[in-house]
Parts: structure tokens; sequence; C-alpha cells
């Protein structure tokens, strides 16, 4: 997830927050040798409940990482600030979680950017 946070921080500031966010979801999607091997390490973090619960951990210090880039990229200042960062960081994780639970489902058809672009467009509104 390292690479989450430095898609992000390369970014020009003129990136929108949620548009960042995709970019380093995508970035870290990429590392991947094959799709073959992304569904089948996907299968294996939803499936093994003692995975998904080490998921589940690392996922949360790597949100509150990303509050400072976040709330930056957002012009936030003191206040509610930290509040708004949290639920848009937490809500493209969310997103990311529902689109690759789909494609697992669906052993591995389609695209996962399609389907985390479909899950943040529901969330959006």
């Amino acid at each position: 997830m390292e690479q989450l946070s430095v898609t992000i921080s390369e970014l020009p500031a003129e990136v929108g927050v949620w548009e960042a966010l995709r970019a380093g979801v995508a970035a870290v999607l990429a590392l991947h040798d094959s799709r073959e091997q992304a569904l089948e390490r996907f299968r294996l973090l939803h499936n093994t409940a003692s995975l998904h619960a080490g998921w589940l951990e690392k996922r949360l210090r790597f949100q509150e990482d990303l509050l400072p880039l976040i709330e930056a990229r957002m012009g936030a200042t003191a206040g509610s600030a930290g509040v708004r960062a949290r639920a848009v960081i937490t809500t493209a994780f969310a997103c990311l979680d529902a689109a690759s639970m789909t494609w697992v489902d669906n052993d591995g058809k389609g695209d996962i950017m399609d389907l985390y672009d479909e899950c943040l467009a529901a969330v959006r509104g």
C-alpha cells in the first residue's frame, strides 16, 4: 500500500481527491503480475478469515497514513477536516472491498477498476 501513498503524493495538487485515490488504487492493483495472480490473492483475502482480519488491521493503519495527504488535497484546515478526509478514505477502501468481492464472486470477469468506479458512483450518488 506504500504505492498508494506514493502515487497520491506525486500527483499534481489540482487533481481532485477522488481521482487521486482512484489513481492510487489503480497503481496498487497494477503491482500484480497478472489478472490470475490478483484474482487468487483477492480470493484468499476474502475467503480466509485470518487473512481478512489482518488486511482490515493493516488497512486502518494505511488509512491513518493517508490522512495528511488527503487532508492537504482537500485544502483542509483545522476543525472538521479530519472527519471529512477520513470519510473519503474509508469510502474509497469500502468501494475497493465491494469491487474486489464482486470480482471474486464473478471469477475475475470484467475489470476490477470498472467495478470500483461503479461502487464510487453509487456512493457519490
